[in-house]
């Protein structure tokens, strides 16, 4: 594999999230140089689609758990981390020296890479991709939802319709009149550019590298978003959570936006100091928030996020769609195409900054 030893002439890869007969079927269909090691009994059942977790009242057997197990160190390749659990993925890299390559279900599966805390050695003989782009329509759907419930102001027809209110009218605003920043542009932040572009907004996005992505007017390096953030009417994250993007929506940007600004998170929580983010909300520099994601999740009971007039809390599942599965299947295998072939793969986790 390229970067990772020899290339083979086949590749066994354990399932070690759940996968439909179907999915199993797709992907030998489009790589029949895959032998698919998969039982489906000594895997979660799902109670929705890309629930990878599977049911929690569901536990294996000590059987199964050795049948799961002894699969999982028998591959050259995981589809999927085991468990989504990074203790079980140290110990999958750890008990199988020919592991080469994980894939993650997760777009910013990066985190639990991370998270399972493997050697520097480790990093280097694994290759670990991620489903990013998977979610990138669903999650820009949700993106332009939430720029045009703070457009036409949610919050208040909703209030006004509970009272029972019959107000005066007044002027909405018009999303082909706006300027929308949109936090990485990659394969989820260039669907939400693509699409507010399509509505007519402005554009601005981030990047660290020079980049010329359609539908985006300007690209800027993520260190110079405060200084456009008064130029703004909305403001979409869809930046992975590193330490580097570790609430770079705090405070210091949120004192520099103008009034009744918008903010749409389906990135990751942690890019918004939730914090800084309640006092913006309080003092009207922030005018609506619609989030997806939350620096914890399940977002605590107390938390004020909860029962914010202009705040629309959305339980981390905007990306969910119910071809999600068979997405993230077509990648896995176009990415074993490529391993198989030689050629760099698709998603290839950073293991410096872990997105």
């Amino acid at each position: 594999m390229t970067g990772h030893g020899p290339v083979p002439e086949r590749l066994r890869v354990a399932v070690a999230a759940p996968l439909s007969e179907e999915n199993c079927a797709r992907i030998r269909e489009l790589e029949p140089r895959i032998d698919l090691v998969v039982d489906h009994s000594v895997l979660p059942p799902m109670r929705w689609p890309a629930d990878f977790s599977g049911d929690p009242a569901w536990q294996r057997t000590p059987r199964q758990q050795r049948v799961y197990e002894a699969a999982l160190d028998s591959a050259d390749a995981l589809y999927g981390i085991p468990d989504v659990d990074p203790a079980a993925l140290a110990r999958a890299v750890r008990a199988n020296p020919r592991l080469r390559w994980v894939h993650t279900m997760a777009a910013g599966g990066g985190g639990q890479v991370k998270a399972a805390g493997l050697s520097a050695d480790e990093l280097d003989r694994v290759l670990f991709t991620t489903s990013a782009g998977v979610h990138g329509r669903p999650l820009a759907e949700f993106a332009v939802f939430g720029v045009l419930a703070a457009a036409k102001d949610l919050p208040r027809l909703t209030r006004q319709q509970r009272d029972h209110e019959w107000s005066g009218r007044w002027t909405m605003g018009q999303v082909s009149r706006q300027t929308v920043l949109v936090l990485g542009l990659g394969g989820i932040g260039r669907q939400v550019a693509a699409a507010l572009h399509a509505l007519g907004a402005t554009v601005i996005g981030t990047s660290r590298r020079d980049v010329d992505v359609p539908g985006v007017a300007t690209v800027i390096h993520p260190d110079r978003i405060t200084e456009v953030a008064a130029t703004v009417d909305a403001v979409v994250n869809t930046l992975p959570g590193t330490e580097a993007t570790e609430h770079l929506l705090g405070k210091r940007f949120f004192d520099a936006v103008r009034s009744g600004t918008a903010l749409v998170n389906v990135g990751r929580g942690t890019v918004v100091d939730e914090a800084a983010l309640l006092e913006a909300l309080d003092s009207g520099r922030i005018g609506f928030a619609a989030l997806d994601v939350f620096e914890t999740e399940p977002l605590p009971a107390h938390s004020p996020l909860w029962d914010h007039e202009r705040v629309l809390v959305s339980p981390h599942t905007a990306a969910l769609d119910a071809a999600e599965d068979r997405r993230i299947a077509e990648l896995f295998a176009a990415n074993a195409t490529r391993l198989l072939d030689g050629q760099r793969p698709l998603n290839r986790v950073n293991t410096v900054e872990f997105y």
